[in-house]
């Protein structure tokens, strides 16, 4: 739903990028040639002049005239036309593309056109499946849908790896038709099934819990009997923890025991019953539209087109090559504008060093791993874009310099992120934030298995966001997640709506999680509507929620004394270690946080010094607060069960009207009207519509597809 449309109309403040000072400088097109000049969009008649045909070759061309000195003062635009453009390799920037302030430098789709700069490459060749065994193979319901392409015919032969349980692997050959990912064929279709118990020797783990070093599990029914006869079937589980899945090839298969034995490296926690699992990359299994699979050693894909995918490109069903799409690395004041980018194995766009880039209104999605990484440099940002479904998270920003506390300044803003995490499952955020004083802003994120966003680091700023329907596969799960280092101190969390947010089959996780003694944050202004565990303070100090409003969560506030008993160690030996790697007896450090001076003096491992005031908590349940922590917070002036006249609470319109007794305690207003996306120039769909997940239930496969232009 358009979630507070009416209030969601604010434009940030427009961003000149120089693209419309003047007509483009030069032009490619998928007509064009590089042997022309570049300066016309369309080709002459006579087919002696017109665009160029490449992205090199107007970057080359800029080269040229910069080292002139003919480049125009108010810098230029590069405009690609309409089309479909293959990248084979990625389109490279460095500093001597670089622009200026005042001068930047576009490269910016054509106004109004589908632009799209494409991983991968068209499967043309499909033909029906005639093969008696691989007939055999194929589930009933399957043959006479299913056909295959023989890529090796095409060329194709790099296939990737398969290293589907490393999150630093690239994804490897995936199969995308009608602009969406097709899924690996895979049991069950949905959702997972249950690790009945484990076939090997019992210990206890640090905590005292069950658990099994070996990765041997008992299934339950007859249906992963039949992969045994399959040459590289793998399994995907939440294997002990609801917080950390893997991936295993599998090594054999015991019908008789209904065992499933998987090939190392072992989940580093163990195994135990419970648990749940699923199967995938297995050809018996290809059972229902939008399944695939491919036979390695021969280079023949399987495939049961989506329904509208139609003979004889299949919903132009194209697979990805490319590693990465688009990098800029020491290069500056540059903007990628407008574009579709799609189909690649690896991060789509990547910012090493430099200053001032824009990524700026794209769609970017069906990714290997990230949509864009901004490592380095100053000031970059990421900002109306729409990004989905993408193998790892969104948007990563690390920048600032933390021993100095000199801040990155990276920023994403404006953005779109939803339907991400499609391979690595958990700690792969919607924008993960690390360094100093970087911005997470006007956001939208929403359908994840696990977070929103994840921090780490010093003085971060996240605001007016608004997320919703994160943490479906996970609990003990945080929509905002930072923890277990005393030296990251100083972030903001303020004027954020998080709504329908409960974890994995209903069972629970958190809104706000600083988790294991994390200390020196604040949570202020947020409104918190149906979120279980909304703000929670794992046993950390120096902490504030403040002025934020809580509706139906459960609870609204988690207090914890972990340091005081199970978490003892981290208290006492890890924290102290990981805060003594900074130099916070020294300036800077001693003076943008005093607190640490004489801290390990202070009985660190006690959570003191939080402060919990002027909140309103409507339905639900307050607080979630141990004995040992109570003591050492402050509350004060909390509005508690008491109707705060909101202006309509039944519309999710949590203003509050001019009579409410919130104001009587010193409550300021939310500023509700600036919360999520805004419609400006740069915003990459509008408007944007969704529905939260309903409560206690998985999503299911069907969606809309991803907003296009």
């Amino acid at each position: 739903m358009c979630l507070l449309a009416s209030l969601l109309m604010m434009a940030v403040p427009a961003f000149d990028d120089g693209a419309n000072a003047e007509k483009p400088l030069l032009y490619v097109a998928e007509r064009g040639n590089d042997a022309w000049s570049g300066e016309r969009p369309e080709p002459k008649a006579d087919r002696t002049d017109g665009p160029f045909a490449t992205l090199e070759r107007a970057r080359d061309e800029l080269r040229r005239r910069r080292q002139r000195g003919t480049l125009p003062e108010r810098g230029c635009t590069v405009e690609v036309r309409v089309g479909r453009y293959r990248l084979e390799r990625p389109f490279e920037l460095t500093a001597e593309d670089s622009g200026t302030v005042g001068t930047r430098i576009t490269y910016r789709a054509e106004p109004g056109a589908e632009v799209r700069l494409v991983g991968g490459r068209s499967i043309t060749n499909f033909v029906p499946v005639t093969d008696a065994a691989v007939l055999a193979r194929l589930d009933q319901a399957a043959r006479g849908h299913v056909v295959q392409a023989d890529l090796k015919a095409l060329g194709i032969v790099d296939y990737g790896k398969q290293a589907w349980y490393d999150s630093h692997a690239l994804a490897g050959l995936e199969l995308f038709s009608r602009d969406r990912p097709m899924t690996l064929a895979r049991w069950p279709n949905e959702g997972f099934t249950p690790v009945v118990d484990v076939a090997g020797p019992i210990e206890k783990n640090t905590r005292g819990q069950d658990t099994c070093r070996v990765g041997k599990i008992v299934y339950e029914g007859d249906r992963p009997s039949r992969w045994s006869q399959e040459k590289d079937g793998w399994v995907h589980g939440y294997w002990f923890h609801d917080w950390r899945d893997q991936r295993h090839p599998i090594a054999r298969i015991d019908p008789h025991q209904r065992v499933l034995e998987v090939k190392p490296p072992y989940h580093s926690s163990g195994y135990r019953k419970n648990r749940w699992f699923y199967g995938f990359n297995l050809l018996c299994e290809l059972d229902r539209p939008g399944e695939w699979y491919l036979e390695r050693e021969a280079g023949v894909l399987y495939f049961w087109p989506p329904p509208g995918a139609s003979a004889p490109h299949y919903g132009d069903a194209t697979v990805s090559l490319a590693d990465t799409l688009v990098t800029l690395k020491d290069a500056s004041h540059v903007t990628l504008r407008g574009f579709t980018l799609e189909a690649c194995r690896g991060t789509a766009v990547t910012i090493s060093g430099g200053t001032e880039n824009r990524i700026a209104g794209c769609l970017i999605r069906n990714a290997g791993a990230w949509a864009v990484a901004i490592s380095g440099g100053t000031r970059h940002g990421v900002l109306g874009c729409d990004i989905t479904e993408t193998g790892l998270g969104g948007i990563l920003l690390n920048g600032g310099d933390r021993r100095r506390l000199t801040p990155g300044g990276h920023f994403a803003e404006n953005n779109h992120i939803f339907h991400y995490s499609r391979w690595c499952r958990m700690y792969q955020p919607g924008v993960r934030c690390e360094g100093v004083g970087n911005c997470v802003a006007h956001n939208l994120i929403h359908d994840a298995p696990h977070q929103a966003i994840g921090l780490a680091g010093n003085d971060h700023v996240l605001e007016y966001n608004e997320i919703h329907s994160v943490c479906h596969e996970s609990n003990d799960a945080g929509a905002i997640y930072t923890g277990a280092n005393w030296s990251y101190r100083g972030t903001v969390v303020r004027h954020n709506y998080l709504h329908h947010i409960q974890g994995f089959r209903g069972r629970g996780c958190v809104g706000v999680y600083f988790d294991d003694i994390l200390s020196g944050h604040a949570i202020t202004g947020n409104i918190f509507y149906r979120v279980t565990r909304a703000a929670f303070i794992g046993g950390g100090r120096h902490n504030v929620v403040e002025n934020n409003v809580f509706v139906d969560c459960q609870p609204a506030l988690h207090i914890d004394a972990r340091g005081m008993g199970a978490y003892n160690y981290g208290a006492t030996t890890m924290q102290p270690q990981r805060l003594k790697e900074m130099p916070y007896q020294d300036s800077p450090w001693k003076d943008r946080y005093p607190e640490l001076v004489g801290m390990l003096e202070d009985e660190p491992h006690i959570p003191k010094y939080n402060r919990v005031a002027r909140n309103i908590c409507v339905g639900g349940k307050w607080d979630e607060i141990s004995p040992q922590a109570r003591p050492h917070v402050t509350f004060l002036d909390n509005l508690l069960d008491v109707d705060p006249q909101f202006v309509d609470a039944k519309a999710l319109d949590f203003r509050l009207k001019p009579d409410s007794p919130a104001w009587k305690v010193g409550f300021k207003a939310i500023p509700i009207e600036k919360i999520g996306l805004c419609q400006d120039e740069l915003r990459a769909s509008w408007p944007v519509c969704h529905e939260p997940l309903p409560d206690q239930a998985l999503p299911t496969p069907e969606r809309t597809d991803p907003p296009r232009r």
